[in-house]
């Protein structure tokens, strides 16, 4: 018998999944969550600006949530072309699927520019700020994304052919930028998966999550349930809360899912990555913050415990020394052919006559038995000689008398 643990929570639950199988194309087997998106076009566009590695259009893209929330992205990836309609999936700084360097350079310095320029600050916000006067939305898009891609993928703005007020706001921006940390997920598990025994606890999963809480959907066998990592039972969790899903003893092999849906921040500065398995396309980091669904999901799989030292066949289990043939089952003097006393032939019986030693299979003649007989043939010899000189004395003894 199957069931599935549902928490009961005011914010949106789990889609049931079927065990084995995911209910939704979301669900998959390394599903680790976030919110999901798609390119549908441009916010707006701004300058064409020439780099140290050619000339190259400025563009604020546009990114439509799963839920119909649209949020605006700058370009992360100088090399890679964003593709029409590509399918994004929110993903941490270290995922960073695209050419260049963004992960293991300055990220944080970008994240800056994007909580301190535009849209964040608008073109007035901006003018304000930093003394340079009127500029435009234009403008200030222009030398965002140039100062994103000095950082992200160490990409240099050329000062001749750039408007004035863009090259002064770029180098107001790379200038001032400091390294700050990754905003938190929408929502993340991880690991995606774990495995273990049968009979305790499986996994230690961490949530990552921008929402007050987050109930927990379990689908596996009867008696399988998420606990902590004292074993308590828990069906809901908070950011950077540990759950781990236990086990009992004797449950048979099997798996089971645990996933999550709730209604969660999209931050500023959130890495987006095209689907693995996709054609490449561009991968974009987000320039303002969205409310939306976002969804996890992480896999346990079990085995029953390979047994111990003290389930291993013991003595009585082993053949001991009464188990073991003894002297009652061991063939003995009434069960040997060798006759005993009360088998001896009668003293008045003649003894039976021994076959030649020929006739009978015996050990090898060698060593000390093979001398004796050389022995007994020298001494047969010699007295034989003995014998005939003997004779012959004494017929010559005969003759001469």
């Amino acid at each position: 018998m199957r069931r599935a643990l549902v928490t009961v929570a005011g914010t949106a639950t789990a889609a049931f999944l079927a065990f084995g199988m995911s209910a939704a194309p979301a669900f998959a087997d390394h599903y680790s969550g976030g919110a999901d998106a798609q390119y549908t076009g441009n916010v707006a566009s701004g300058h064409t600006l020439s780099f140290d590695r050619g000339s190259v259009g400025t563009v604020l893209f546009q990114l439509t949530l799963s839920d119909g929330t649209k949020i605006p992205a700058y370009c992360i990836d100088f090399e890679t072309p964003i593709r029409s309609k590509a399918k994004y999936e929110e993903g941490d700084w270290s995922e960073y699927p695209g050419e260049g360097e963004f992960a293991n350079s300055q990220p944080g310095k970008v994240l800056w520019i994007l909580q301190n320029s535009y849209p964040e600050l608008s073109a007035d916000q901006l003018s304000e700020r930093t003394g340079i006067k009127d500029l435009t939305a234009k403008d200030a898009l222009s030398a965002t994304q140039a100062a994103i891609w000095h950082f992200s993928n160490g990409v240099n703005l050329k000062e001749k052919g750039t408007p004035k007020k863009v090259w002064k706001l770029y180098n107001y921006l790379i200038e001032n930028a400091t390294e700050i940390q990754q905003a938190p997920a929408s929502l993340t598990i991880s690991p995606n998966e774990a495995s273990g025994e049968s009979g305790g606890l499986i996994g230690e999963f961490t949530v990552s999550t921008t929402a007050s809480s987050v109930p927990l959907t379990l689908n596996g066998p009867e008696g399988v349930q998420t606990v902590d990592l004292e074993g308590n039972p828990v069906t809901e969790v908070g950011n950077e809360d540990k759950f781990s899903v236990l086990v009992p003893e004797g449950t048979a092999d099997g798996e089971a899912t645990v996933s999550a849906s709730v209604s969660a921040t999209v931050e500023i500065g959130r890495l987006f990555k095209g689907l693995q398995g996709d054609p490449p396309t561009q991968t974009l980091i987000t320039a303002d913050k969205a409310e939306t669904t976002a969804s996890a999901e992480v896999k346990v799989t079990w085995t029953a415990p390979a047994p111990s030292d003290d389930e291993t066949p013991g003595d009585d289990e082993t053949p001991g020394d009464d188990e073991t043939p003894g002297d009652d089952e061991t063939p003995g003097d009434d069960e040997t052919p060798t006759p005993g006393d009360d088998e001896t032939p009668p003293a008045t019986e003649s003894p039976k006559p021994t076959p030649p030693a020929d006739d009978k299979p015996g050990l090898p003649v060698t060593g000390a038995a093979l001398g004796g007989l050389i022995a007994a043939a020298v001494v047969a010899v010699g007295g034989g000689g003995a014998a005939m000189y003997l004779a012959r004395k004494r017929k010559s003894n005969a003759d001469d008398a």
